[in-house]
């Protein structure tokens, strides 16, 4: 089938295929605030989850339909589907039937970024979405107006009518986007600045992350690495220009190790740039060294688009962070604290850990895998992380997988993940509903106590992480 060229992006009639997903749902947004007519279905809001959120979407006038094919009835319609879309899904079927062009999520995005004047895409395995947000953010209040496509809501842009705000429709020359290799989509992206954030093991192996980070780089005029990263830091020959940013006395973009203040909700910190000598002050409202580091990601590729680095510190001290990324929900009259946070591959639940540990509390860590191919995947590693980064009064307790449906082997699940994280010396335990973890987290919690909840591709983890600290 012929895909449409960029011309006529906005001149078709577009059906979105899964439209309330993390991925599809900026990219609707962004699309029809270009001035697109966009329709879509979703699996969840025909399963009743979420409501709030596909209520909102048909506030904007996007018209929504079950997922059963009814919605698809033009050939001059264009179908947009993850490539995770199963071919016997009813939309799919209908599309085949008139005809109509299909585009991948990521062919879609691919065509809007590239055809901006300044690219910036973020990649790596972990921390792309913060650094997008703290990007978007810093090139709005320096007035560029950016288009801003993100995985998850940045809360800074969130107001009463744009209650998931992942996306910002921008009319300047500026498009920051993360960008996925997970499915190597990162590819289609020809980026002016391109920020490599780390490359570790999740949904590929690292010789192909190697090879898909490393022309990712070669192509984009700029490329901004991370120079505590050693994959990251070894694919620099790859750049044509580039930019080091980290802790690492090599890094151009960096910080005086001596000035590192943590608190729970915050961190401080001296920037130091070593092409000039420059000391500025930083002070951001979201905690945790992880985020520091996304914070010099973010500086560094700011500084590359040509902003001063003291314009692009300050506008971080205003940047209040992302829904689900170590978000506090709130803290009980008893003193137990509940955090909702995507932690999900081995990096990003260990960074979030080692956050939580720098603060003293027992940890109650909640764990729903967004998968049982993932959880195949990395499981060995993700049980070594939960295992050895919580102490011996700590606590991780897991559910089964996530599962909307489909053809997916189930045959090993979480009770594994129990197992090996036991192996390596950690407390936890395996109870397959949700609903029953719940009773199990209220039943132990105790003042002074930090639950967090983890997980991804699940929206519903943030109202399960909100009864947890209505029960506490």
């Amino acid at each position: 089938m012929t895909s449409p060229t960029a011309t006529d992006l906005t001149s078709r009639p577009w059906f979105f295929c899964g439209i309330g997903g993390s991925g599809m749902l900026p990219l609707a947004l962004i699309l029809r605030g270009l001035g697109a007519q966009v329709a879509g279905s979703d699996r969840s809001r025909d399963q009743g989850r979420s409501p709030e959120k596909f209520a909102w979407l048909e506030s904007l006038g996007f018209q929504l339909f079950p997922q059963d094919g009814s919605g698809v009835t033009s050939s001059e319609q264009v179908l947009v589907a993850s490539a995770a879309v199963e071919d016997t899904v009813p939309e799919m079927v209908r599309a085949r039937e008139l005809g109509c062009p299909r585009m991948s999520r990521a062919e879609l995005l691919s065509r809007l970024f590239n055809a901006s004047r300044t690219g910036i895409a973020v990649g790596g395995t972990s921390g792309k979405s913060t650094v997008t947000g703290m990007i978007g953010w810093i090139m709005t209040l320096a007035g560029q107006d950016p288009t801003i496509m993100n995985g998850a809501v940045m809360k800074n842009f969130r107001a009463p009518d744009a209650p998931f705000a992942s996306a910002r429709v921008g009319n300047g020359d500026v498009f920051v986007s993360e960008v996925d290799e997970s499915d190597g989509s990162i590819a289609l992206y020809t980026p002016t600045i391109a920020v490599l954030n780390n490359v570790s093991l999740d949904h590929k192996s690292l010789e192909e992350l190697r090879e898909l980070f490393g022309d990712f780089l070669a192509r984009a005029a700029i490329a901004v690495v991370n120079a505590d990263d050693a994959e990251s830091l070894a694919l620099l020959p790859r750049a044509r220009t580039s930019l080091t940013f980290g802790v690492s006395p090599q890094a151009q973009i960096s910080i005086d190790p001596d000035s590192v203040i943590e608190a729970p909700t915050g961190i401080t910190a001296v920037i130091v740039d070593r092409r000039d000598g420059a000391a500025i002050p930083l002070a951001l409202q979201v905690p945790g060294r992880h985020n520091l580091a996304n914070a010099l990601a973010a500086l560094a590729a700011a500084s590359a688009a040509g902003l001063p680095l003291a314009q692009a510190a300050s506008a971080l001290e205003t940047f209040t962070g992302l829904a689900r990324r170590f978000d506090i929900v709130g803290t009980s009259r008893s003193g137990v604290t509940v955090m909702d946070d995507f932690g999900h591959n081995p990096d990003k639940v260990a960074a979030t850990l080692a956050t939580l540990k720098a603060h003293p509390g027992r940890v109650i860590a909640f764990f729903q895998p967004h998968g049982y191919g993932p959880l195949r995947q990395m499981g060995a590693e993700l049980a070594e992380v939960l295992a050895t980064r919580l102490g011996s009064e700590d606590l991780t307790i897991l559910c089964d997988p996530v599962y909307f449906g489909g053809t997916v082997d189930r045959s090993v699940g979480s009770e594994r993940i129990v197992a090996l994280i036991e192996a390596h010396g950690g407390h936890a335990e395996h109870i397959p509903e949700r609903a029953d973890c719940a009773d199990r987290i209220v039943a132990l919690a105790r003042p002074g106590d930090r639950i967090v909840v983890m997980g991804a591709r699940d929206d519903t983890l943030s109202t399960f992480a909100q009864a947890i600290l209505a029960r506490v």
